[in-house]
């Protein structure tokens, strides 16, 4: 009996007999031969059914398969004759496991957007959804082995927080067997706990916004990972953020190159992501804006979509910009010895207008300070008794961040939309599938 190979190891099979399982993903036709394209999930072969070569039974049974009917192949595995690297099935048995007769809804005409997110579970399976997939597979695998490489310890932070610490604005609410919870928003403080047990933390999950905001860049519930270290100041933030970011886009350049084809992403603005990345101050950034069509920015204002693209168009690699002005940053933020009137922090733009991808800075290590930042804000200081008792036993430097995993997967396939980079968005309007 033939053996049963995946797609992907096809090349290494050549001159053998195997067989191929998965789902009809096109199908063209003539009066001797049907050429069937199979996709199992790591890649698409196509299947030759000659008429010479099978029963009549079997070549009117692979006429009459309907799109994405699941079926198994056998036969020889020879490489294409004219695509050098391309390989194919020479097949001699064809077994359905599950014919699809009615017409597929995806085909290959332009669809609306509506339609395709309200088909979005057979959405997945065209090449560029896939690709789509398989390149967050590897952001997410180098998230991982990035810091687990450097000593970090995974700490899973709660959903459920029992606190609306900055308000309940942009946050989900919750019943918690009777009292009000809500789904987290960051992990951050609890990897400041973290921090403080291990040195150097990082959690990796699901987070929640309830902005009402139909933006590109925006989802309700997205991934994050949030690195927490101790004895880490803001210049350690940012050389650790950069180091992280050219990880992440050398390791998809290496092992996801025919994916980023199948974007049609142009890779050459990848490539120029090397270390060190420019650093401008937030003051530097605000001139920018001025100089370059924003007349009317001025110190205090915060950055949006349109003010981060003119920023980051400056440059031909990710941008750190640090010390905003603390007022318009969280009350976290440790501020500068050398001017009070600015925060330790720092944001990572993304070139080619696609924005934030990384928020983080230095924390508030005094106690006393601390506690007036949280007066300052009007948060209710018995919601932080826990977070300051980590300032009254022991206190240290740290510093940590935020990266968001659909913005950085938007960004390095070149995407539109947000909404692609994540198998079911969740969405100001979208709830379903």
């Amino acid at each position: 009996m033939s053996h049963v190979v995946p797609v992907a190891e096809l090349s290494q099979q050549v001159g053998q007999e195997v067989t191929v399982r998965g789902w009809l993903y096109n199908k063209r036709s003539s009066k001797n031969v049907h050429f069937l394209e199979l996709r199992d999930g790591t890649g698409i072969v196509q299947t030759v059914v000659f008429k010479g070569n099978v029963t009549p039974e079997l070549f009117q049974l692979a006429e009459g398969l309907g799109q994405e009917s699941s079926i198994e192949a056998t036969g020889l595995v020879k490489e294409h004759g004219k695509l050098k690297g391309t390989y194919e099935l020479d097949a001699k048995d064809v077994r359905v496991i599950a014919h699809v007769a009615r017409q597929y809804p995806i085909s290959p005409k332009e669809h609306g957007t509506d339609f395709l997110m309200d088909n979005r579970h057979l959405w997945l399976r065209s090449k560029r959804q896939h690709a789509i997939l398989r390149i967050r597979h590897t952001i997410i695998k180098a998230v991982r082995d990035f810091f687990d490489g450097r000593g970090f310890t995974l700490v899973d932070a709660p959903i459920f927080t029992p606190n609306a610490c900055e308000g309940t604005s942009t946050l989900f609410e919750t019943d918690y067997h009777g009292e009000p919870a809500y789904l987290t928003q960051s992990g951050q403080l609890y990897m400041e706990a973290a921090a403080a047990a291990v040195g150097k933390a990082y959690c990796f999950g699901p987070t929640f916004r309830a902005e009402k905001s139909k933006t590109r860049r925006h989802l309700a519930e997205f991934w994050m990972v949030e690195p927490e270290v101790a004895f880490l100041d803001l210049e350690g933030d940012m050389k650790l953020g950069e180091d992280f970011i050219t990880y992440i886009v050398e390791r998809v350049l290496e092992t996801r190159a025919e994916e980023l084809k199948i974007c049609e992403r142009d890779t050459t603005f990848l490539e120029k992501v090397k270390t060190p990345f420019p650093r401008i101050t937030y003051h530097e950034a605000i001139k920018i804006l001025q100089e370059n069509g924003h007349p009317e920015a001025k110190v205090g204002d915060d950055f949006g979509g349109d003010e981060e693209t003119v920023i980051s168009n400056k440059f031909d690699r990710p941008l750190i910009v640090h010390r905003y002005p603390s007022d318009i940053k969280a009350f976290y933020f440790k501020r500068d010895p050398g001017n009070e009137a600015l925060a330790l922090n720092m944001d990572i733009l993304a070139p080619e207008g696609y924005g934030e991808i990384i928020g983080g800075g230095q924390r508030e290590d005094s106690l006393e300070r601390l506690e007036a930042a949280i007066g300052h804000h009007k948060l209710p200081m018995e919601a932080f008794e826990w977070y300051l008792d980590l300032r009254r036993y022991g206190s240290f430097p740290h510093a940590g961040f935020g990266l968001g995993i659909e913005r950085t997967v938007s960004w390095i396939c070149g995407l539109p939309h947000v909404r692609e980079t994540i198998p079911f968005p969740r969405m100001l309007n979208r709830l379903a599938p």
